[in-house]
């Protein structure tokens, strides 16, 4: 963040694409302390204490956001930052505007396609809709190849087959993204959703 608060700072460097990564940094580094716990395990999104996120960072990166709009071009640091302002002024889960931040993922889709945004996006379509869709739209992904080591693509699966109760299924997937862990962080937070699949 300090250095995007120099870039800005340049007569050359305080264009739109700038302003949307700032505004991007901001709002997410404002829910960072929602998202672990004393011990230091993860916490998910619908699990996290919202009244530990950063207002008045989430705040200056809606101004960021705001700053970025005074030029024509849309770039993916422009949707992403969308995205993350969706889901920092959410009160809840639930309340999430999960089609808009649909809708946005289709923009990146269509100027920076890749199996990771794809993910996502069937991630949110699962919320917007259903488990079963969100499952379907994974499924229907491009690249599966370049996603079977990362473990985020198991643990999507898992979580929507444990929400539709087919634990065992959620299971498998929850194995193969503990098999494929990248730290003792992730390794405790893929064996606890291995418990809770019973």
């Amino acid at each position: 963040m300090r250095l995007i608060a120099i870039l800005l700072e340049h007569p050359s460097g305080a264009v739109p694409a700038a302003h949307a990564l700032a505004a991007l940094m901001c709002l997410n580094a404002a829910r960072l302390s929602g998202r672990i716990d004393e011990a230091g395990n993860l916490i998910p999104l619908a699990e996290q204490d919202r009244s530990l996120w950063d207002r008045k960072l989430i705040a200056k990166g809606v101004a960021f956001l705001e700053l970025s709009a005074t030029g024509a071009e849309i770039s993916d640091y422009h949707i992403e930052a969308a995205i993350a302002a969706i889901h920092a002024n959410a009160s809840s889960m639930a309340k999430t505007d999960w089609r808009s931040i649909v809708g946005l993922y289709d923009l990146l889709m269509a100027q920076h396609p890749s199996p990771i945004v794809a993910l996502n996006r069937a991630i949110a379509v699962a919320q917007s809709e259903s488990a079963e869709r969100g499952l379907e739209e994974i499924a229907a992904i491009s690249d599966q190849a370049r996603l079977a080591q990362y473990p985020f693509y198991f643990a999507a699966q898992g979580e929507l087959e444990l929400s539709r109760g087919e634990c065992g299924k959620a299971r498998e997937h929850f194995h193969a993204a503990l098999a494929l862990a990248r730290s003792p962080m992730e390794r405790r937070y893929y064996e606890q959703r291995l418990a809770a699949c019973g």
